[in-house]
């Protein structure tokens, strides 16, 4: 059979043409397992596991759900220095941030003579138009500086009432700053006077929202003393007292102090700073008329404004005094005048029945027992009704003689005698025609100063009187309290056996979490006194924010626990630490139920800076809520982990 040459070579060319299109199929089939290959291993070396490759002909796709824009830009990058670009067909889808979390919504009015200022994020749904209209009404046509933006998210439970709360300290404060939070309220105002700080502190306590933590800090000047007092004495044996003390500036204080040392006081004896001051010199006169006193050898100097009394004791000679008069005299700065007491001994005020005595004794239970003499009719008999004003009339025993050879003045000083004994936990007061003796033990370490002010005042600053009222820490109600370091003992050890947990991914306060805040709600009211931190602390499981959150969230919920408690929570703060500081391997269990813990520790009185912590193995540095720190071993732009796993 004889084949056709036409046919031939049609054979061929099909034959051929079946060859080149098989080839370069295999050849677009492995160009395309080449560059996939490529681009995943590109991916799955930058953590991008996420991401998906395929291909179709030159064409590469990149499939998936990115955490965020950054890690799909990432992954594009990757493609892109494996494969031409121009073949990259990107179909990356981004997540949905459903969990996106609100703001920390907050408010800083700074209200000052000529003017306020505002500034801060308010959730949308709150009404601006009626914080500016109280703003403008309390800036009384001065400037309005008006900063508020708004979010449209969620009112946090508590904003409403902080809020409120904030603005009226703010209407009350002239001076002030008021910061409000969704949680808490910080209060700062400069009071005129010691008294006015006192009004505003008791004010503001009042009506506190509850779930909102309130911080004041209301700072007052230099109280002012009128008149300017002190009283220094030297009695037998060269034993030397500052009984009251006022001082213009720290030199003189220092002056002062150094001074009453020499002449023989303890060290350190109390002198307060204060406004009022008739002289500049005051200091200089104060030193000059302590150091006379101690060359006189016994006696009381006392100043009342620019007036100086030196009152020498029974016994001294009068060459002696007049000579100390005469230098002292002479070295005082011109503005001051002085005056001088010789005591004499006493030859009047007496019968034949014994010396005219007025004596009253106080008991450490508030019984009090009068006893000696007054003057006849209605002027003595006032005496005793004052006494029973005083202490209560279930509780004098009095038992008085009325005689007509007492005197002048004897009333009046009897009853400012029994006035000072008052004021005393426990005491004596003797009332003799020369001298006024109080003698007593009192829990309040400034009231001998007072007490010393105040005869001062009201017997004359030239009236002879003998005081020794000594402190004793045991009646002092402060003293009594625990310190600062025994509060946080305290709560250390009520959670040495069973600690505050959580149920696994929950802020909830359990029941097991309820008994030890139970426990340690019982023992906070003893410890107002002291700033503490509520730490939150998590293990290494889940991301570092998630963990951070969930730690704020739990000290949060114990602090609010111990509000329904019935706890004052305004010297108490809440933070999260999250995974920041462990105190075990978060390697095992057994480390990471270690490091799932809620502390307690103490917080300075100047910041809020930790200054002791319960757990000394812990980092005191902080890390704020919402700022965490990079973790080395973890990629940004990896797979969402977990959260914490308890």
């Amino acid at each position: 059979m004889i084949r056709s040459p036409l046919l031939l070579s049609i054979c061929a060319f099909g034959l051929g043409l079946t060859l080149c299109i098989v080839t370069a199929g295999l050849l677009a089939l492995w160009m395309e397992r080449r560059s996939v290959d490529a681009v995943s291993t590109a991916l799955a070396e930058g953590g991008l596991t996420w991401a998906t490759v395929s291909a179709d002909g030159l064409e590469v796709f990149l499939d998936g759900t990115a955490p965020n824009e950054a890690a799909a830009f990432r992954a594009s990058q990757r493609a892109a220095a494996q494969v031409d670009a121009d073949r990259i067909i990107s179909r990356i889808a981004i997540a949905r941030r459903d969990d996106l979390r609100p703001p920390r919504f907050s408010l800083d009015i700074l209200r000052a003579s000529d003017g306020i200022q505002i500034i801060g994020l308010v959730p949308a749904a709150t009404d601006v138009a009626a914080i500016n209209e109280t703003v403008t009404e309390l800036a009384q046509g001065g400037a309005v500086d008006n900063l508020v933006e708004t979010a449209d998210f969620a009112v946090p439970p508590a904003w409403e009432a902080a809020l409120g709360y904030g603005l009226n300290a703010l209407r009350r404060l002239p001076r002030s700053k008021v910061t409000i939070y969704a949680d808490r309220v910080e209060v700062q105002a400069i009071a005129e006077s010691v008294v006015q700080q006192a009004d505003f502190m008791r004010m503001l306590s009042q009506n506190q929202p509850d779930g909102v933590a309130v911080y004041l800090d209301i700072s007052a000047p230099r109280p002012v003393f009128t008149p300017f007092q002190l009283r220094f004495s030297i009695e037998a044996q060269g034993a030397a007292r500052m009984e009251s003390c006022a001082a213009d500036t720290e030199a003189a204080q220092r002056r002062i102090q150094a001074a009453a040392v020499a002449a023989g006081a303890p060290a350190n004896p109390v002198c307060q700073i204060g406004l009022g001051a008739p002289s500049a010199q005051w200091g200089d006169a104060v030193v000059t008329a302590i150091a006379a006193l101690a060359d006189l050898g016994r006696g009381t100097v006392a100043f009342s404004d620019t007036d100086v009394t030196l009152i020498a004791a029974e016994g001294t000679s009068q060459d002696d005094f007049d000579q100390v008069m005469g230098e002292l005299a002479n070295a005082l700065p011109d503005l001051f005048s002085l005056q001088g007491v010789l005591t004499q001994a006493s030859e009047g005020g007496a019968s034949a029945e014994g010396p005219a005595r007025l004596i009253a004794t106080l008991d450490d239970e508030g019984q009090m027992r009068l006893r000696g003499r007054v003057p006849e009719g209605a002027v003595g008999r006032s005496v005793e009704a004052y006494a029973r004003a005083l202490f209560g009339a279930e509780r004098a025993d009095i038992a008085m003689r009325e005689v007509g050879d007492l005197p002048a003045g004897w009333s009046v000083r009897a009853m400012i005698g029994l006035e000072a004994l008052s004021r005393l936990n426990e005491g004596t007061m003797t009332l003799e025609p020369e001298t006024l003796i109080l003698r007593g033990r009192t829990g309040d370490a400034a009231m001998e100063a007072a007490l010393s002010r105040y005869l001062g005042d009201a017997l004359g600053q030239g009236a002879a009187f003998e005081l020794r009222v000594s402190y004793l820490e045991a009646l002092d109600p402060m003293a009594a309290l625990p310190s600062p370091e025994e509060c946080v003992a305290r709560i250390d050890a009520i959670q040495a056996d069973t600690k505050i947990t959580f149920d696994p991914g929950s802020v909830e306060i359990n029941a097991a979490a309820g008994a030890i805040l139970d426990q340690i709600a019982a023992l906070l009211p003893d410890c107002r006194h002291v700033r503490m931190e509520i730490a939150g602390h998590t293990d290494s499981q889940g991301r570092e924010e998630m963990n951070l959150n969930l730690s704020q969230s739990r000290a949060d919920a114990v602090l609010n626990g111990l509000l329904a408690r019935n706890v004052l929570v305004s010297n108490l703060v809440a933070q999260g630490y999250g995974e920041s500081q462990p105190i075990a391997s978060n390697e095992t269990e057994a480390g990471r139920e270690q490091n799932r813990r809620i502390t307690f520790r103490l917080l300075s009185e100047a910041s809020d800076e930790s200054v002791v912590e319960n757990d000394p193995s812990e980092d005191p540095r902080r890390q704020p809520i919402g700022n965490p720190q990079p973790r080395p071993d973890r990629t940004q732009d990896g797979a969402t982990p977990t959260p914490e796993q308890e």
